[in-house]
């Protein structure tokens, strides 16, 4: 601990608390970090070798994790593109973030995002390829993640010399489509994919999962690279290297849902000889939208305070086996609209809030009487809304579909496309799959009352409209995107 209490002392001695440049004297003493953001569009947890997964390839996380940090309960703020990237940019409960709070929408201009932040404390910043959306910008004159580059090469050779940047390498990979068979063609072994519970054993399923793998490769190759440029030009121990995703995998009852499969991430931290035990494993819960208030707080810029989000510097910074307190213990997200997925004219999404401990997940549907996915009306789909939206297409959804009267499909398709209850709770001890809903069970009442107090109490005190007052206002933001339709 006290390491961690000098580190962030010498820091915050080294910069102006007004979020100003250094001066040269101050950036001699102690030089700002770089700062690489690497994030992947769609890449869940636990898919990736320090995982333990025994089929993906992922040398260049599991470095960053050796030689860095590895985080094992690590969430989004919500399981969708725009809200989850709008979290992480300004360190806020995507709910607080108004259009922001939902996927095909607008980040108002009035939220303060990080890279802006440091570029006026200067940093030189950019971005590449998917940055902060999809949506429109509204008022916002760039992209919140930055200036816009080609690659990692050009933005390094427009950087001024000496000056400490931001970068923001957004992938798209492994976001669908997938190009069918790539898994297997690249050697992957089938039988070998631990499927997650809550998708069918088929053979269909199971290529499909291999082709997300196949992207998740790519998308690690390609952290590789920068990597290696970093080392090249001699700065990879100075700069932050975080590699992660906005949420979980692109299929049934994962992206777009509460559950772990939804909202659980990857997440490794690499910064040279600041972190005092490289390959720790971090346990406590964290949020990415921690990531913004750390950035600021490393590169000694004041953290604005409606970032209600709390930096992980001193956990970074440890050297102790378990660093945070009770505000630790647990995390909360949720989600809005998602897709324009409900049948017409409903044009909300389906809100909801939920809390995870290391035991127990539990989840509050503000509006059960919508389908989690959208409309199941393949015909009406087709004329103006979509068909199962909130589920991106691919063989395993057709799959689901085209089996669900079946014995051993039924379940699984239930539990991803039928309705749900107000309330549910899974005892994580019994049910690591989140799986058996025990809400209504009476030997579980207690935990049921107590969760359901504190996510409540928890999301008035955060301003919540969906427990403070106004929450319909989510369902009223205009929406810019498209939304999966039957595929005819």
């Amino acid at each position: 601990m006290k390491r961690t209490c000098s580190i962030a002392a010498r820091i915050a001695l080294c910069f102006l608390v007004s979020g100003a440049p250094a001066t040269a004297s101050q950036t001699a003493e102690a030089p700002r970090p770089n700062l690489l953001l690497a994030i992947a569009d769609d890449w869940g947890f636990p898919h990736a070798g320090e995982y333990a997964d025994p089929v993906v390839r992922t040398p260049n996380f599991d470095r960053l994790a050796r030689e860095g940090l590895r985080f094992s309960r690590a969430f989004c703020s919500s399981p969708s593109c725009t809200p989850s990237r709008g979290a992480i940019l300004t360190g806020q409960h995507f709910w607080r973030l108004e259009e922001g709070a939902n996927l095909w929408s607008t980040l108002p201009a009035r939220f303060p995002v990080y890279p802006e932040l440091l570029e006026q404390a200067g940093y030189f910043v950019g971005h590449t390829r998917k940055g902060w959306g999809p949506g429109q910008l509204g008022e916002r004159k760039r992209n919140p993640a930055g200036p816009e580059f080609k690659n990692f090469e050009q933005f390094l050779g427009q950087r001024p010399k000496g000056q400490p940047f931001c970068f923001w390498f957004g992938s798209q990979d492994p976001h669908r489509p997938y190009e069918p068979g790539t898994g297997l063609a690249s050697g992957m072994d089938p039988a070998k994919i631990q499927l997650p519970a809550h998708l069918p054993d088929s053979e269909e399923v199971r290529s499909d999962v291999a082709d997300y793998y196949f992207e998740v490769q790519r998308f690690d190759r390609e952290v590789g690279g920068l990597i290696q440029r970093l080392q090249a030009i001699g700065e990879l121990d100075q700069t932050i290297v975080v590699m992660t995703a906005d949420h979980g995998m692109p299929f049934p009852r994962a992206k777009a849902n509460l559950y772990d499969a939804g909202t659980r991430v990857p997440l490794a931290i690499r910064w040279g000889e600041k972190i005092p035990r490289p390959g720790r494993v971090v346990t406590e819960f964290v949020n990415l939208a921690d990531l913004a208030p750390t950035f600021l707080e490393a590169a000694g810029v004041a953290v604005p305070k409606e970032m209600t989000a709390s930096s992980l510097l001193s956990i970074i910074t440890s050297d102790d086996e378990r660093h945070a307190g009770p505000e630790r213990d647990h995390v909360i997200f949720g989600r809005e609209r998602h897709t324009q997925a409900q049948e017409a004219p409903d044009g909300g999404g389906y809100p909801s809030r939920a809390l995870r401990t290391s035991r127990y997940l539990y989840i509050r549907n503000f509006a059960p009487a919508r389908r989690p996915a959208g409309t199941a009306n393949y015909l009406k789909s087709f004329l103006d809304r979509g068909w199962l939206g909130d589920c991106d297409n691919g063989p395993s959804k057709f799959y689901m579909w085209q089996h669900r009267n079946e014995a051993s499909v039924r379940p699984h398709f239930a539990r991803a496309f039928d309705l749900r209850p107000a309330e549910e709770l899974y005892d994580l001890d019994r049910d690591p799959d989140q799986l058996d809903n025990v809400a209504g069970d009476p030997d579980h009442e207690k935990t049921r009352r107590e969760l359901s107090e504190q996510l409540m109490a928890e999301l008035k005190a955060g301003g919540d409209p969906r427990v403070a007052g106004g929450g319909d206002k989510f369902d009223r933001y205009p929406y810019y995107g498209g939304v999966p339709t039957w595929p005819w």
